[in-house]
């Protein structure tokens, strides 16, 4: 996501939790294309953590643009699930979506700016996941919390969509699948090959863009044609 939007000439601020040095090799490679980029540690469950990812954006001029892409999925028996596991991700991957989305439009409505979020949702909210009934629920969610923020933000100026990936080649789908597994995967797809992280990432730009300027409440499907919606 940096790498895509930094191309495209945004400063940026990256939140990070537990890999400091990665977030500073990417706000490096962000700076190496001639944008500012501001690191902010923090848990995207915790209000006063927000609040300081906030301020790093009013660092650089304000804030026009949140995605929302933190999330977990640890796989879990439906069976063997506890309310610790379904606690701990639906507070990272819904509860985290509503409080940066909240504040954010908070803040662009104050600095009386248009602007866009931008959510990542999952294709396992249409199609389902073993093991993931958390999962797919927070990623359902998401869907329909985009729709209702869509709808209230509209007259603000704010647009709100989504994104589905499908497989995509990240840590995540290494959890459940060995390489096999997925190299077979992306063979399958209706359009082979794998799917990349830049794939989706482009797909953030598109719906943050001016080119988008008519579309909110949507769900974009980024999945090489494995599901149809």
């Amino acid at each position: 996501m940096v790498r895509a939007f930094a191309g495209e000439g945004a400063d940026v601020v990256i939140n990070w939790l537990d890999d400091e040095k990665a977030a500073e090799a990417i706000a490096a490679e962000a700076q190496a294309l001639g944008v500012q980029a501001r690191l902010a540690h923090g848990d995207v469950a915790k209000p006063d953590d927000i609040e300081r990812m906030m301020r790093a954006a009013d660092e650089l001029g304000g804030l026009d643009l949140l995605v929302n892409n933190a999330a977990i999925f640890p796989r879990v028996d439906f069976l063997e699930m506890t309310e610790d596991d379904w606690d701990q991700l639906m507070a990272i991957n819904l509860r985290g979506v509503f409080l940066c989305t909240q504040a954010a439009c908070k803040r662009m409505i104050s600095a009386d700016k248009r602007g866009a979020v931008v959510n990542l949702s999952s294709s396992a909210a249409f199609r389902g996941s073993p093991r993931g009934a958390h999962y797919v629920t927070s990623k359902a969610g998401i869907v329909g919390f985009t729709r209702a923020v869509s709808q209230e933000m509209a007259s603000k100026g704010i647009r709100c969509n989504a994104i589905a990936p499908g497989l995509t080649d990240t840590a995540q789908p290494r959890y459940g699948m060995t390489e096999l597994e997925i190299e077979q995967a992306f063979d399958n797809l209706p359009i082979p090959g794998v799917v990349d992280p830049t794939d989706i990432a482009e797909a953030a730009v598109f719906l943050a863009s001016d080119n988008a300027r008519k579309i909110t409440g949507q769900t974009l499907h980024v999945n090489a044609g494995s599901y149809l919606w």
